[in-house]
């Protein structure tokens, strides 16, 4: 039986310290229970001797100390799984929104969840087809990896969200695919249209929704990418399928990660935000991957708002450290109108090269890809020289290779937001590009190959 305290000292904000507890542990739920029978939930954020700091998931206001109870529950924040969790939408504390009733349990499962152990990992091998040419094509995301995308505010990140929920699949293979939808701080009306989108595609019935609105309290904020991850887990290594994480957006996660810590009179680290920022994002991105001998993966795309469109600001840079690879949105060429904006040269996928070739894509991807890449980035180049000295300045087949850099911009990385590319139809669209260069020029692609499959695009 919970033991209860009325040893409430003061509560500043959000923040409630309780005296002379025993056995409590951190991360522990807390329920303060008024005389009036009103309750509110708070988690123990530190412990000192027989002191307990508690942080409170609602405000503080009204709460009158004189006569309010603390229970310490004896366990962390819980979330209720059963197969029938697919198709619902949660709130960010894992309540259900969506007029579909409470799920019955078939386990409770605490959501700070374990890290998966290195030796137990499996190699990350297989492709996911997200029907997006400049990620299948370029960038390939792989089965198990964690792949983020860097954005920036008014870039639509929030469509290019939506659109790889609804279309990613494991391509050729009669496996159960899920999505596991968490969106941290946003809007109402953001909110609005995830779930319009998921209901109305169908995307819903392979999908979870988790809700957190900025209205919410920052405590929940903190909560919610744990719910979505350890509902992953569920998803992946008890009911064996694989399960696309998506968790948009991380930047207001590591705010609420600084709220929390200003409020404690943490040390600050870089930027304020808190010197445990890493840690604590890597407990989220590495419990994505596969394991050995079980049937499910999880792969995770973290989509993250750079402030002021700064790569080296401390959230899109430890993301990097911890990630393999990453997906840069770019500005300019949100500019010209082309959707989505994917800015093919920075962007990287560390393991692509693990789930592309013969069996898997096709036996030319390799080639074209790394002959795309090659012909683009001179393509920027020559553009970049016209500008200076004049297009006169450039030689006959310089005038190729910018003429190739446009048409990669309006024919492969535009697609539209309803249209999802099957890995060949990228694949053929890239044939077609190189048909504008010279054969001399495609050095990077053996002649057994241009022979096969150029004739058949030309």
């Amino acid at each position: 039986m919970p033991k209860e305290y009325k040893t409430i000292r003061e509560v500043v904000g959000p923040l409630m310290l309780v005296d002379h507890v025993e056995n409590v542990k951190y991360d522990e739920l807390v329920m303060i229970r008024q005389a009036t029978g009103e309750e509110r939930i708070g988690k123990v954020l530190e412990i000192d001797g027989d002191r307990a700091l508690v942080q409170l998931f609602d405000s503080s206001q009204g709460l009158k100390i004189s006569d309010a109870k603390a229970m310490f529950l004896g366990r962390g924040i819980e979330i209720k799984l059963a197969p029938e969790i697919l198709g619902r939408v949660f709130d960010g504390m894992g309540r259900p929104i969506d007029g579909g009733g409470e799920i019955i349990p078939k386990k409770n499962a605490d959501i700070n969840g374990t890290p998966l152990n290195p030796v137990a990992r499996d190699y990350p091998s297989e492709f996911i087809e997200t029907g997006i040419s400049a990620i299948d094509g370029l960038n390939t995301l792989v089965r198990g990896q964690k792949l983020p995308i860097f954005s920036g505010s008014g870039l639509p990140h929030s469509k290019l969200a939506a659109q790889i929920a609804r279309q990613a699949k494991v391509k050729g293979k009669e496996e159960t695919f899920a999505v596991v939808f968490a969106a941290i701080g946003i809007t109402f009306e953001e909110a609005d249209f995830f779930i319009r989108d998921f209901q109305k595609s169908g995307a819903i019935e392979r999908s979870v929704l988790f809700m957190n609105l900025a209205n919410d309290p920052a405590i929940e904020r903190i909560a919610t990418p744990r719910m979505a991850i350890t509902c992953a887990e569920y998803l992946a290594y008890e009911l064996n399928m694989h399960v696309l994480v998506i968790l948009t957006d991380i930047t207001n996660y590591a705010e609420a990660l600084r709220e929390v810590s200003a409020a404690r009179k943490e040390v600050p680290g870089r930027r304020g935000y808190p010197g445990y920022m890493y840690t604590d994002l890597a407990s989220l991105y590495e419990r994505a991957g596969r394991i050995k001998g079980k049937a499910g993966s999880i792969t995770q795309i973290p989509i993250l708002t750079m402030p002021e469109d700064d790569k080296t600001h401390p959230i899109p840079d430890l993301t990097g450290y911890i990630t393999e690879g990453q997906i840069i949105l770019s500005r300019e060429l949100n500019l010209k109108g082309i959707y989505p904006p994917i800015d093919v040269l920075p962007s990287l996928s560390r393991l692509k090269d693990k789930g592309i070739g013969a069996g898997k894509t096709r036996e030319d991807h390799s080639e074209t890809m790394n002959q795309l890449f090659a012909a683009y980035a001179r393509g920027k180049e020559a553009k970049e020289l016209s500008t200076i000295l004049g297009e006169a300045a450039l030689s006959d087949t310089d005038k190729l290779y910018s003429r190739f850099a446009t048409q990669f911009e309006n024919k492969y990385v535009q697609q539209g937001y309803n249209e999802a590319r099957s890995i060949e139809t990228t694949l053929t669209v890239g044939w077609k590009l190189l048909t504008i260069l010279p054969k001399s020029e495609l050095k990077r692609i053996s002649l057994d190959k241009i022979a096969k499959y150029l004739p058949a695009v030309e």
